[in-house]
């Protein structure tokens, strides 16, 4: 029978099971992630090689002129040396590690996730998923504020494939707004893109200027009317939002003159 059972644990049948629970699923970038994992022994005894956990989430890139989606994995880290498991024996291993700074917002269904595993030898890996919601840095939200504030509204958010940007990652996420107030008629949208930092929030803008006429057509044609700019975000504009905004606003006006 105990042979039995070893064949059967090999596919996963009567095998250990894990379980990863989050302390708190509700996370901003740089935050740390507490847990515990859960391990339960099966109806053998198996040597479990290593516990891993990781970050992962996904980005869309385009090959041979369609979007496929791939996957990223943020940070892995590993919890435990190896050991063996008894039957039916339960472990509790507590966690804690920082979410990346580069990990995206999981807004407009951006998927953020733990995924934790255990390596046992001859068997299947036993494994379990845990979806992770990201809200925006604070810095981050008082630059999504401002621009609301200043008549534009949010209608697009993607991860795509980027390996030029200067991240460790290979893609980086957009946030397009579209004008509804005063630069309405006169851009076509904003993106954003932000790369947050420990102490403060570089911020990436793409104005691109709405064309007009003939001349306005060549522009767009060779994505002439699209302008970048680059300015950090320090912990001072948390006091100074309307300074924020400001300086947005005259960044884009500089555009349009």
């Amino acid at each position: 029978m105990s042979r039995f059972k070893k064949l059967l644990a090999k596919v996963g049948i009567g095998a250990a099971t894990v379980d990863a629970r989050l302390f708190d699923d509700l996370l901003v970038p740089g935050e740390l992630l507490n847990g515990e994992v859960n391990i339960t022994g099966g109806d053998v005894e198996q040597e479990i090689d290593d516990i891993y956990l990781y970050i992962g989430t996904q980005y869309k890139r385009e090959v041979d002129d369609r979007t496929v989606t791939e996957e990223c994995i943020l940070v892995k880290y590993r919890l435990s040396e190896r050991f063996n498991l008894q039957p039916r024996e339960a472990k509790v291993i507590p966690f804690s590690f920082p979410l990346p700074y580069e990990t995206p917002l999981t807004m407009r269904d951006q998927p953020v996730y733990l995924r934790t595993g255990l390596d046992i030898s001859t068997a299947i890996d036993p494994k379990d998923t845990d979806y992770i919601q990201v809200r925006p840095h604070p810095l981050m939200q008082q630059v999504l504020n401002a621009i609301e504030n200043l008549g534009f509204q949010l209608y697009k958010v993607d991860c795509e494939y980027n390996p030029h940007f200067g991240s460790q990652y290979p893609f980086v996420q957009e946030f397009e707004f579209r004008p509804f107030g005063n630069y309405r008629g006169r851009l076509d949208e904003l993106e954003v893109v932000f790369a947050l930092q420990s102490n403060q929030l570089e911020v990436f803008l793409e104005i691109d200027k709405r064309a007009r006429g003939f001349g306005g057509f060549l522009a767009e044609a060779f994505d002439m009317d699209e302008r970048y700019f680059r300015f950090h975000v320090t912990q001072n504009y948390l006091n100074y939002p309307l300074e924020l905004e400001t300086r947005i606003n005259d960044i884009i006006q500089s555009h349009l003159h």
